[in-house]
């Protein structure tokens, strides 16, 4: 059913004028393929008779936008990017179609993505496609149910060869391929609009700065009590949205939730300090400090930073093993008995086999315990592993010896 859109964040759904955007596919596709569609036909939006292949054209949702978070409290994504919220199939008018094929609605898109052998798209997503709740899993399944399955080139007929849910990862693989030409922070930061905890800008201002990068057409920009939260950028597609070619557009209605003046940009909050050290990525930041091992209580949302010889050095990633260039993971500590259990993304965690592991393997979650502020295992705060981790080398982490010895500490967020 169509709907009117009266707020940005409040419904979680909810450019170049005239330019062409084309973007390639990017990954190996281990499924079928899309519908071979001419990028010579009608443009969304503009098409002066009806289409009546909507594998090769988006109908009724014509308009499609891609949707950016700026999340400051609790900060979300590193603090020199905007994050992905989505990309949305409007109606030309301004309204949406919501929730078209529940039978469609999947989980589990993390496995999704890998089982396609997308999983750059995923470990991007990781970093860039966050949920300011740290339910990334619940927010990306949500985007692809609400949004995704009402996209019609995405429907399961519009594939040759179809195997179960490959349009599921094409479609977050064009969000994110979408996304990564738009820098917003790089082409506001251009224009001398930056975060700032004192200053504020014009809604002309921003609009000019975005507007520098797509031939002056605009966007689309979000307030939350005055501040600068989101932005929307508008396309309609020739062909398919899997193949096809983006052409920037104007707004399809009139949504933006800023005044015109004293907007602010808030800076995001919560990236970790200490020494330098080795380049890695916390949750919150690409960073060249090591993450702050608090040692904190293991309670509600956290990371789950390493330290070896007393120095910190990356931390666990969702599926339990230890890495330094990658994105650390949110694991949620839950009282337990005279303990608590840990869970990410991916699923319980648990020692199994000697080794730290989270995943929908575990079927049983250990109860672990805190010794002086340090993980603890069976009653040890000593782990291990086979080497120090580095680069993208991840790193299984044990409770029994091994070469490498190492602690683990709560940092919240």
């Amino acid at each position: 059913m169509a709907s009117s859109i009266p707020s940005l964040r409040s419904l979680s759904k909810f450019a170049l004028g005239g330019a062409q955007l084309f973007l390639g596919s990017g990954s190996t596709v281990l499924g079928g393929t899309p519908k071979t569609c001419s990028t010579t036909g009608q443009l969304s939006c503009h098409n002066t008779t009806a289409v009546a292949d909507l594998c090769c054209f988006n109908a009724p949702g014509g308009q499609l936008l891609q949707t950016q978070f700026w999340d400051t409290d609790p900060a979300t994504g590193p603090s020199d990017s905007w994050t992905i919220h989505g990309l949305w199939p409007d109606h030309c008018d301004g309204t949406f179609d919501a929730n078209c094929d529940t039978s469609r609605a999947y989980t589990g898109i993390g496995d999704i993505l890998t089982s396609f052998g997308k999983t750059d798209v995923l470990t991007y997503m990781q970093t860039y496609w966050k949920d300011y709740q740290g339910n990334d899993e619940s927010f990306w399944e949500h985007e692809w149910g609400k949004h995704g399955t009402c996209v019609s080139t995405y429907d399961t007929d519009c594939y040759t060869d179809y195997q179960a849910k490959e349009e599921a990862a094409d479609f977050f693989e064009r969000t994110v391929n979408l996304f990564k030409t738009l820098p917003s922070y790089t082409w506001l930061q251009a224009a001398g609009i930056v975060p700032s905890s004192t200053a504020t800008y014009t809604a002309a201002a921003i609009q000019a700065a975005l507007g520098k990068n797509r031939n002056g057409v605009e966007v689309t920009l979000g307030c939350s009590n005055g501040a600068l939260n989101e932005i929307w950028y508008h396309y309609n597609v020739k062909g398919s949205v899997q193949t096809g070619e983006f052409v920037v557009a104007a707004p399809d209605g009139s949504k933006s939730t800023c005044p015109d003046t004293g907007i602010k940009y808030l800076p995001k909050s919560g990236s970790g300090g200490g020494s330098p050290t080795t380049t890695f990525v916390t949750g919150t930041k690409t960073s060249t400090s090591a993450p702050t091992s608090t040692g904190g209580a293991f309670s509600g949302k956290g990371y789950l930073n390493v330290s070896t010889g007393g120095a910190a050095t990356g931390c666990l990633i969702s599926a339990g093993t230890w890495y330094t260039s990658g994105t650390c993971a949110t694991y949620t500590a839950a009282t337990s008995g005279s303990g608590f259990t840990l869970s990410t993304s991916k699923g319980k965690c648990a020692v199994v086999s000697g080794a730290f592991t989270c995943g929908s393997s575990v079927s049983s979650a250990t109860v672990f315990t805190a010794s002086s502020g340090k993980l603890a295992a069976n009653g040890s705060a000593n782990f291990y592993a086979d080497a120090v981790a580095s680069g993208s080398t991840q790193e299984t982490v044990y409770t029994s010896s091994h070469s490498t010895s190492l602690t683990i500490t709560w940092q919240s967020v």
